[in-house]
């Protein structure tokens, strides 16, 4: 039988960001306890191991950002890009996300409880977002795969210029973007989202939720639709 590994406590009153990167980029297992994190940017950035992370207090930019393998939990809230260009692992906050969390997410597993902010999902390449509460507007902005779940409402524009991802909405969506449309929620659509429901740790009826994508009018550009695709923005 393994014995435990032992928690390093890391207090950033104490000691600065860059030794907490330092330290944990060169761990290849165990667990860490970071306290007084006081909005502190890219706080455990670019972990490549299976380590595990907990971060006790708000977060600034970039927490978790380029993040693989590991998992990282933050008690608090987190500011613009909380996982960015996640690609395995998992990244959860116990609070609300401003902007583009998880944007560029290849993969893994990004869990925000409270609310995410506008363009959360941006750009995403394959990662899976599962969001307690509420998103902000232009979320998943051209994101290209993966899946993101919301169990509250959606903002404007959601899903603009989606590629091959899938989004689910339980709540409301106060409008679709270009090119993004309801579709179908298929019996293997239900399971994906109890599944990542069952991941985040959330209760909710899967069937319940919408799903959208892709229309897939804007795969071929034709320059006869500029002059329409200008007049919809503008009011």
């Amino acid at each position: 039988m393994s014995t435990p590994h032992p928690v390093t406590t890391v207090d950033l009153a104490e000691t600065p960001l860059r030794d907490l990167n330092r330290t944990l980029h060169q761990a290849r297992q165990g667990s860490f306890r970071v306290l007084n994190p006081r909005g502190a940017h890219a706080v455990a950035c670019g972990i490549d191991a299976d380590i595990a992370v907990e971060v006790h207090g708000s977060v600034g930019y970039y927490c978790a950002g380029m993040h693989q393998k590991g998992s990282v939990y933050v008690d608090g809230n987190a500011s613009t890009g909380l996982a960015e260009n996640i690609m395995s692992g998992t990244v959860r906050i116990s609070g609300s996300a401003t902007m583009s969390a998880g944007a560029t997410g290849h993969g893994g597993l990004v869990v925000i409880e409270g609310n995410a902010g506008a363009r959360c999902g941006i750009s995403l390449k394959g990662a899976d977002i599962v969001v307690g509460g509420n998103v902000g507007h232009m979320s998943a902005f051209m994101a290209q795969a993966g899946n993101l779940v919301v169990l509250g409402d959606a903002g404007a524009d959601l899903g603009d210029s989606v590629y091959e991802a899938n989004l689910y909405v339980r709540g409301e969506v106060v409008s679709l973007g270009a090119d993004a449309t309801e579709k179908d929620m298929r019996a293997e659509h239900v399971r994906t989202v109890a599944g990542l429901l069952d991941a985040a740790g959330m209760e909710a009826d899967p069937v319940d939720f919408k799903r959208y994508g892709s229309a897939r009018n804007l795969y071929n550009f034709h320059i006869d639709d500029i002059d329409a695709e200008v007049a919809r923005r503008a009011g």
